[in-house]
């Protein structure tokens, strides 16, 4: 197996246990990897904010690392804050698939800075709230925010229902955007070709690091860019079934019980020794 040089982990139900914290276990294999020599990135549908506890937590705001945020939309470097890389949605397209969530009765969501401004809320919002820890704000002039652009847009909802709306803005936009689930109640929207995959090739490639030699965990849809782009595409045995079954491995513990730390010291650690 090609030696890994690249660590990019996702966050919720992947490093994160169940109550949204990181075990010190994994905590110092991280650690351990970063003094092997490995670059280590974080990624996430969360916006900046709602990592900086972690990257603390991590020791990352001390040490050169990466974030993917808003899936992909954003980059910026762990240590200094700097956004290396951004997209945005196109306005009109943004625009048109906020018009048919609000008019089939969806609250929609965007990220800015520390804030989650919303058109309405509902259940799925306020839950959302509670796994960021972002401050909501209702907006009544919600058309406005979009049409000045953002990075991406949530649409939060009863997966049951999510599922029709989908298609429709498949129909409508599924050229000019990306489309895909990151918890089965989050209907994500993104630029189009825009994902973690494209993100973490962006990263890659500035650090001179081959695909064959980056490793990817996640657990959910969202995340099917980095799996299938890294060399080593990991999937939590917690995870989406269809996730699963595109990645190479699927870990024997789940992110409750330090899984991402388990392949961490298989698959790096002990072929960097």
């Amino acid at each position: 197996m090609t030696p890994i040089g690249m660590i990019a982990l996702d966050l919720d139900d992947t490093l994160l246990r169940s109550d949204l914290s990181i075990s010190y276990r994994t905590k110092h294999v991280i650690k351990r990897a970063e003094a092997a020599g490995m670059v280590v990135v974080l990624v996430s549908s969360r916006i900046p904010a709602a990592m900086k506890g972690f990257v603390r937590f991590l020791g990352m705001h001390k040490r050169p690392g990466y974030l993917i945020c808003n899936n992909g939309t954003i980059i910026q470097e762990s240590n200094t804050g700097t956004i290396i890389h951004e997209i945005r949605i196109p306005s009109e397209s943004a625009l048109i698939a906020f018009d048919l969530a609000h008019a089939e009765g969806f609250s929609v969501q965007l990220y800015e800075n520390d804030i989650m401004y919303v058109s309405r809320s509902n259940e799925f919002v306020d839950y959302d709230q509670k796994l960021t820890g972002l401050r909501q704000v209702v907006v009544e002039n919600f058309r406005d925010m979009v049409s000045a652009g953002c990075h991406k847009l949530r649409i939060p909802g009863d997966p049951m229902i999510l599922a029709p709306l989908e298609s429709l803005l498949r129909t409508y936009v599924g050229e000019e955007v990306n489309l895909f689930t990151s918890k089965p109640y989050f209907l994500e929207i993104l630029p189009p070709h825009t994902d973690k995959g494209t993100a973490l090739e962006t990263i890659a490639k500035q650090q001179g690091i081959p695909r064959e030699r980056v490793l990817a965990i996640g657990d959910s849809m969202n995340d099917e860019g980095m799996i299938r782009w890294a060399g080593l595409g990991v999937a939590m045995i917690n995870g989406d079934e269809r996730i699963k079954d595109l990645a190479a491995i699927v870990t024997e513990r789940s992110n409750d019980d330090d899984g991402v730390a388990d392949i961490i010291e298989r698959y790096v650690l002990r072929r960097s020794s």
